[in-house]
């Protein structure tokens, strides 16, 4: 089984969904209007916790995912993010974003109906 088929723990998943949640409220962003997108990089990034120790940004192609956590640029929240609020997986939005929604949480329940 590849990391992609594998599943993330409910721990990590559970601390990313938090995680994302805190900050987009410090941030003043927002999730995407379409809650797929928000759980699957949710998942991405417990995958990426799970098996690197980190959440690495999911939604981008590594040629070695070990020396990039190392590196710490892509580690959510990333540095375009932090310096730019730049998020390339659409997780935080600005308000003014096309593809922002209205909401700063998301419900477990919710992760899991979508990878279902």
């Amino acid at each position: 089984m590849t990391d992609i088929d594998r599943k993330p723990s409910m721990t990590s998943l559970e601390a990313m969904r938090k995680f994302s949640e805190t900050y987009a409220k410090r941030t003043g962003t927002f999730f995407c209007i379409d809650a797929s997108v928000t759980a699957v990089v949710v998942e991405g990034l417990a995958k990426h916790k799970d098996n690197y120790g980190a959440p690495l940004c999911p939604c981008r192609h590594y040629d070695n995912k070990e020396a990039e956590v190392q590196a710490a640029y892509w580690n959510c929240p990333c540095v375009p993010m932090r310096e730019r609020k730049e998020c390339h997986c659409m997780l935080f939005l600005s308000p003014a974003d096309e593809f922002a929604g209205d909401k700063q949480v998301i419900s477990t329940e919710t992760i899991l109906s979508v990878l279902e």
